[in-house]
């Protein structure tokens, strides 16, 4: 089933959603330092929401507790920030977080070095992996494409870097809700409906990848999905308006 169209003003309204979630990378990416409790980084982009005007779409989303996901190392998603995890130098970060504004959405996903590039290397290499497989994923969405065309981009920069690509986690529409159709894989291939991609659809492209095999599992806490081989896990995410001149990112500052 393919997304909803938007119209010039609904994306408008996603346009302002998205600048909030950047403000919000920025603020977690500040107060991401040595000894920070990963509920410092829930906290602060709370502020940057109650600021905004705008409300979490992660909060409460299937009784999730927190504005932010807060995935550290071997963490693949979906980390529950706490006060008993304290950031050291060289944790390579991720952070999943969401704002909305008069009911619509944005969806935007950063990854970093706890300290800088520096104190981990590889983790930085592995980032830098991750976020050339967004910018490609979303250079191959254009109307008339499908959303194929994305996973076999970000396969082909994470597969030619050595890194494995987590399958069951996928990019998704997005718009009045989070999560819209079509789900946008990252595998390639893939089982399922590869259904084109149009003009005036907004899309996630979230490209997730491991340094080691991409095979995960879930925490019995029912959130946190961690490798099985304790290899590290990068993720990267821009919402997206597909439009006749090429995709335009509606999650940057």
């Amino acid at each position: 089933m393919a997304a909803k169209r938007k119209t010039a003003d609904q994306v408008a309204v996603m346009r302002r959603a998205g600048r909030v979630v950047a403000l919000m990378h920025q603020a977690v990416r500040d107060a991401a330092v040595p000894g920070a409790p990963l509920s410092d980084l829930d906290r602060v982009a709370t502020d940057v929401l109650e600021r905004s005007g705008a409300t979490s779409n992660f909060l409460g989303y299937h009784g999730y507790p927190a504005v932010l996901c807060a995935s550290v190392n071997d963490t693949v998603l979906h980390g529950v920030p706490n006060g008993t995890t304290f950031l050291e130098e060289g944790d390579l970060l991720s952070i999943d977080c969401g704002a909305v504004i008069d009911g619509w959405h944005g969806d935007a996903a950063f990854s970093m070095v706890v300290g800088g590039d520096a104190a981990n290397p590889a983790a930085a290499a592995l980032i830098r992996t991750v976020e050339d497989a967004l910018a490609a994923g979303i250079a191959a969405l254009y109307d008339g494409g499908r959303v194929g065309d994305v996973a076999q981009a970000v396969t082909r920069v994470a597969k030619g870097a050595g890194c494995g690509v987590v399958k069951h986690y996928v990019g998704h529409g997005i718009g009045r809700q989070m999560h819209e159709l079509p789900d946008v894989p990252n595998l390639w291939p893939f089982d399922g409906p590869n259904p084109r991609v149009r003009a005036g659809m907004c899309l996630a492209v979230e490209p997730i990848i491991t340094a080691g095999r991409a095979r995960v599992a879930t925490e019995d806490d029912g959130w946190t999905v961690k490798t099985l081989d304790g290899s590290l896990s990068a993720h990267a995410e821009h919402s997206v308006h597909v439009t006749d001149d090429g995709p335009v990112i509606l999650t940057l500052p």
